[in-house]
């Protein structure tokens, strides 16, 4: 019974649906959620899963692959381009710095030069998934130290490449066992010089036919209409792409990366990122249970302090040679804490690594062994390590004051009681702010990224670091006081979910709300949401009222005219926020827009017929 795929399936997403919400309460992240599933229902704890975990593991690795795809997916060439500074130089000098460090500290200890070599490029790597996870759920992503995280872990997944390609020369080769690793791939017989054009053909072939082929092939997907065609087409992209990298000895990642960053100027851009990730989500969910069943708690105990010894030392190393590269980079204080302690994990691709290794001898059992649950652990205290970052390093130690408990008194906030709290200061909250406060009206100001906090503060600017969807940092602020919020944060999600824990906490609060388009609109007007401000609408309308004054239209009549649009469309808005049937939809649209064309026809004929009215009377006095 236990053997059976279903008792398997549902075991694993029993203890994901239990334990990740929990830790989700708890502030602790999903991915710490899956690794204590992963060991509460392993051979540490409940034994409903053995040593099939690792197999599985396997498997759920190609959640990297698919996440990194994505990743790819949002990454234009062009901004790839742009950091390639980050990605070279700060990404390089921390594999670089990395691998020495830890190779000579082996050495001393008594590794050979060619183990001690080993363990420093697996100990280089850092966990992409947990890093991008992380910072995604903290909406860190586009901030200084989530773009230099970004740029680090994607060097670090180009070096794998290399990486794979020295452990065989590093082999004690009479140790090292036959048919296994690198002589797996299709093309591991073949001269060097045949091997690197190989390699050099099948990145370029996933580059022409990503740029070239791909394109056709997903718009005669689109024109089935059939949502799982398009979805069966993007995995079987994933999936082709993870089988021609293996099979020329190269990391199934790098391929799906790289086909991603071809394919992110394409019209199916979206809908190839819709549709891979749920399996992304589940493959990655996965892949941490694994990790979580696959430490290996006997060895633990009999060797505690050793292996706790390596689990702090080796991240307090990486956190000291990434915060000291940090520094180099000009990364402010607030986000070189957040970009060292985010990478001083060691991460996923060490499980590769290490196995890697083992089959062609570089590595014994019993070093892997530990290694395997020095890596799993201290991919398991990364989310701890980042909230407890959080909460009290950066509150206590970073000059941008990062948390309202240390940055003013709760008393000195209080003293304020200013009538308006803005929540996210970008440049749509920026505008309103200095608005309010060229009116005389002082606001309250949320913000999570801490260098634009830093910067606006020393303008004497009294802005706050913190997430304002956080319940207690709302009430420090002063919400309770407050006459009204202006949610201006960026992120449609955060939006959502700073309007719910208002409504629960603080409903007197009157919410003015900004909105990135018509569809997110939608989602506000669903929400209960009365004040809703479409970032891009008023500027498109003062810009089509621009386009009509050079036209030769006059300027009353094409504000007007923008008025009558502006009136009716809000209108509209209302009734198709509530429709759900795409067809009732384009149709109800449709009506819509013919209704407003005979409006401003009307309106255009009625001021014809006003001038004409005009002229005749003008006429009529002047013949008299």
């Amino acid at each position: 019974m236990q053997q059976s795929f279903f008792f398997q399936a549902m075991i694993y997403l029993a203890s994901a649906v239990v334990m990740v919400p929990i830790a989700k309460r708890l502030g602790l992240g999903s991915v710490l959620g899956y690794l204590v599933a992963g060991v509460i229902i392993g051979p540490a704890g409940l034994k409903f899963i053995g040593m099939e975990g690792q197999d599985i593991m396997h498997f759920a690795e190609f959640g990297v692959v698919m996440m990194l795809f994505v990743i790819g997916l949002e990454l234009e060439p062009s901004r790839l381009w742009r950091m390639r500074k980050s990605i070279a130089g700060l990404g390089g000098l921390q594999v670089g710095v990395t691998t020495v460090l830890v190779a000579g500290a082996a050495m001393l200890f008594g590794v050979s030069w060619k183990e001690a070599l080993a363990l420093g490029m697996i100990i280089a790597m850092s966990s992409t998934a947990i890093v991008m996870q992380t910072l995604n759920e903290k909406g860190w992503l586009k901030t200084v130290a989530g773009q230099s995280s970004f740029a680090v872990l994607l060097f670090q997944d180009l070096a794998i490449i290399p990486m794979l390609a020295l452990f065989p020369l590093l082999a004690d080769h009479a140790g090292a066992t036959d048919g296994h690793g690198g002589g797996d791939s299709l093309v591991s017989a073949l001269p060097a010089w045949q091997q690197a054009v190989v390699v050099l053909l099948s990145v370029s072939a996933i580059v022409l036919t990503g740029k070239y082929l791909l394109r056709p092939v997903f718009r005669m997907m689109a024109r089935t209409a059939l949502r799982e065609m398009f979805t069966a087409t993007a995995l079987l992209l994933v999936v082709g792409i993870a089988v021609l990298m293996t099979s020329v000895g190269l990391s199934p990642a790098l391929g799906a990366f790289l086909a991603g960053v071809v394919l992110a100027n394409s019209e199916y851009r979206h809908e190839l990122e819709s549709s891979i990730d749920p399996f992304k989500g589940l493959l990655l969910g996965l892949f941490f249970i694994s990790v979580g069943s696959s430490i290996d708690f006997s060895l633990v105990v009999s060797k505690p302090l050793l292996i706790i010894g390596l689990v702090a030392g080796l991240m307090l190393l990486k956190m000291a040679i990434l915060f000291v590269l940090g520094k180099i980079f000009e990364v402010r204080n607030a986000q070189n804490f957040i970009f060292s302690i985010g990478l001083s994990q060691i991460g996923e691709f060490a499980f590769v690594l290490l196995s890697f290794s083992v089959q062609e001898g570089v590595l014994g059992k019993e070093v892997s062994d530990t290694m395997t649950a020095v890596v799993a652990i201290s991919m398991a205290m990364t989310p701890l390590a980042m909230m407890v970052n959080e909460k009290f390093i950066l509150t206590r130690f970073c000059l941008v004051s990062a948390g309202l408990q240390t940055a003013q008194r709760p008393s000195d906030v209080e003293e304020e009681d200013n009538p308006v709290i803005i929540a996210g200061y970008g440049h749509f909250g920026n505008i309103v702010g200095r608005f309010l406060r060229a009116n005389g009206v002082e606001a309250t100001v949320l913000d999570n990224d801490s260098d634009n906090v830093d910067f606006l503060r020393r303008m004497g600017l009294k802005v706050y670091y913190g997430d304002a969807t956080r319940y207690e940092l709302l009430d420090i602020a002063g919400a309770g006081r407050a006459q009204m919020i202006i949610i201006a944060i960026s992120d449609e999600e955060k939006r959502l979910e700073l309007i719910e824990t208002v409504k629960k906490h603080f409903p007197h609060l009157h919410m003015l709300v900004r909105s990135t388009n018509r569809n997110d609109a939608y989602d506000l007007m669903n929400a209960g949401m009365m004040h809703i401000y479409r970032e891009t609408f008023d500027t498109s309308l003062r810009l089509g009222v621009d386009a009509l004054k050079l036209l030769g239209h006059r300027a009353h009549e094409a504000t007007r005219m923008a008025k009558t649009f502006f009136v009716h469309d809000e209108r509209t808005l209302k009734h198709l926020s509530s429709i759900r049937n795409d067809e009732e939809y384009i149709h109800a649209a449709r009506q819509h827009m013919e209704e407003l064309e005979m409006i401003m026809q009307a309106d255009r004929d009625a001021v014809h017929l006003n001038a004409l009215a005009g002229w005749d009377r003008k006429a009529e006095a002047e013949t008299a």
